[in-house]
């Protein structure tokens, strides 16, 4: 299959064998790694005063039609980076076709939005201000006039981005988000006990840790971001019912991509239900059950579901509140346009 490496394969042959739990745990550990400080990027330096002004920009709604939607709008810093609905509604109240996820430790996945079409983060952050039914802002001129059209903007972009003639653009406007999106990152007691800290993690959840590597579950989740690393088949080994989501293939039009989904992340899973693309599965046990199925072949016991789930209670990391807190905007001028 496209996306399955050598190193799936294997993990799938050694998720079959009757392993004890301990040597799995073992083993498997090496698959994984702490979440960094950052997520650095070799053409957007992290400098501070382009993360101060991506934080503002983060918040900004004067960008949007209507002036009411920001990117803290779906994606809620306050609450784990996205908004608890299975679709978000845009500015005028019309539903997006899929379940925003969260933007925290988004900038280490392999690629942005639920089918890839964005490589990074900056990329990402382009799109939904020009989206129609997101925040709606007629072009990316609209976005760069009114940022220009507040001194305070105009003096942030100087101070981040040194050196240009023009430093307020579209594509600085993606770096700066990006930059501040880079460090959006909530490590948890899963690191410390990654780390070698061994009483970080209770003995159930490190039980329920060797349940997830035992049923299968580290060949599509892991990594430092316990997944968000590649694409999958939702419905690999089962069909998914009423599938509808082409996933991938609307970004690649290639027929293998069909039905391939970016494997989400499991960093705050207990925050961010419901789940899914379209939002569709509401409980972290149905999701487990579900996921167990259709993707592993497999059926858990009541034990094993509340097992993993009891591990992935410790991917809850602590939101990093001074980092996010939404910092006072520039003024609008009466130069300022409207959408």
């Amino acid at each position: 299959m496209k996306f399955t490496t050598s190193l799936s394969v294997g993990i799938l042959a050694l998720a079959s064998q009757p392993l004890m739990a301990d040597s799995l745990s073992d083993s498997y550990l090496m698959m994984f790694k702490p979440l960094p400080a950052e997520a650095p990027a070799a053409d957007n330096e992290l400098s501070e005063a382009k993360i101060n002004l991506g934080r503002m920009l983060y918040y900004e709604t004067r960008i949007s039609k209507g002036g009411k939607m920001s990117c803290n709008s779906c994606h809620m810093l306050e609450k784990y980076g996205q908004d608890n609905l299975p679709f978000s509604p845009g500015h005028e109240g019309k539903l997006g076709g899929r379940s925003s996820p969260s933007t925290y430790n988004a900038a280490i996945h392999i690629a942005q939005f639920w089918d890839g079409r964005a490589p990074s983060v900056e990329e990402q952050a382009k799109g939904p201000v020009l989206n129609p039914v997101e925040m709606g802002a007629p072009s990316a001129d609209f976005v760069v006039e009114v940022l220009k059209s507040m001194p305070g903007y105009v003096e942030a972009f100087k101070a981040a981005f040194p050196g240009e003639a023009d430093a307020v653009t579209y594509n600085n406007f993606g770096k700066a988000v990006g930059a501040f999106e880079r460090k959006l990152l909530t490590p948890s007691r899963w690191d410390e006990y990654l780390k070698g800290k061994k009483d970080a993690l209770s003995a159930a959840e490190v039980k329920g840790y060797e349940t997830f590597a035992k049923t299968g579950c580290v060949t599509c989740h892991n990594g430092p971001a316990v997944g968000g690393a590649m694409y999958q088949k939702l419905g690999l080994v089962k069909a998914w019912p009423e599938l509808a989501d082409l996933g991938r293939f609307e970004a690649t039009k290639q027929e293998a991509d069909k039905h391939f989904f970016k494997v989400p992340s499991l960093r705050n899973v207990t925050e961010t239900a419901p789940y899914l693309h379209n939002g569709s599965v509401k409980t972290l046990e149905e999701m487990v059950s579900q996921m167990a199925e259709h993707q592993l072949g497999k059926t858990l016991t009541t034990e094993e579901n509340a097992s993993i789930v009891t591990f992935l209670k410790s991917l809850k990391g602590d939101l990093p509140k001074e980092y996010i807190a939404q910092p006072k905007l520039p003024e609008s001028s009466p130069k300022t346009p409207k959408a």
